[in-house]
């Protein structure tokens, strides 16, 4: 459960950067590139490009939580360093062949430990990105003046040409998991030595010690020392029903005796 619940607080730590990044996207498209279509006819501004505005915000987080990381790995993209590798090509084939799936959790390892990622497919559904990915002569000049003609053309509409990657590592949740665990068994522990300790303490002072002393009360008398005090029947337990019970056999004895010793023929029937 520990283990669980580890799982769901990187999860949602991995899904809030998520949420970011696509916010970041969405304020880049609606308030900040309106504002510069006329200039970037002449000088092209990668910080109105969504993807470039989202990744730079994020790397900014990643400068102070470097195990965090976020990536708009794409196929053929037209910035180098999106470019996917071996195994984020693989997450975007797979949401290829199932666009049904709109987001792939899982886990790997890393250099620290086990790792948790969540992605996300980059399909495109607004045609106006086809004005820079269609084909080099319908991009604006002032990007293939950054980028060149090579890459990051020939997309098609409603097509997923990468995923939005964000990876979170599961050390330290674990870490805690592991830690919180670690005292629950420790406390359970004390708890069970201190119960054991007193059931031991209570059993020898209510039963072992009673019968303790009514064995060697029992000696004493089958000896024919009757100076032995009678015990106390006080109480409804077994244990003081057996003090009764062994007064009635010592005053039953000690009769016996008594008549033994005064020639009583009754005390030899």
């Amino acid at each position: 459960m520990l283990q669980d619940n580890a799982r769901e607080e990187v999860l949602r730590n991995a899904r809030l950067m998520m949420d970011i990044a696509l916010a970041v996207r969405a304020y880049t498209v609606e308030q900040v590139k309106p504002h510069f279509d006329k200039q970037l006819r002449d000088v092209f501004l990668p910080q109105t490009v969504p993807a470039f505005a989202a990744t730079e915000t994020l790397s900014h987080i990643q400068k102070k939580y470097r195990d965090y990381g976020y990536k708009e790995a794409t196929l053929n993209p037209t910035n180098p360093r999106d470019r996917a590798t071996d195994r984020e090509a693989d997450i975007v084939q797979q949401f290829r062949h199932s666009p049904a799936f709109t987001e792939l959790v899982s886990e790997r390892s890393g250099g620290t430990g086990r790792i948790l990622y969540i992605a996300k497919p980059i399909q495109i559904s607004n045609p106006a990105c086809l004005q820079c990915h269609s084909v080099p002569a319908a991009a604006p000049a002032s990007m293939l003046k950054v980028y060149g003609e090579t890459s990051g053309f020939g997309w098609k509409h409603m097509e997923i040409v990468g995923a939005q990657v964000v990876t979170v590592p599961m050390a330290i949740p674990v870490m805690k998991a592991d830690r919180a665990f670690t005292t629950f068994m420790a406390s359970l522990a004390v708890v069970f030595l201190v119960v054991f300790i007193a059931l031991n303490v209570m059993l020898s002072w209510l039963i072992v010690r009673p019968i303790r002393r009514m064995s060697s009360a029992a000696d004493q008398v089958s000896n024919g020392d009757f100076a032995v005090p009678e015990f106390s029947d006080a109480g409804r337990d077994e244990v003081a029903l057996l003090d009764t019970s062994f007064n009635w056999m010592r005053r039953s004895l000690e009769k016996a005796m008594q008549m033994l010793e005064r020639g009583d023929p009754s005390a030899h029937e």
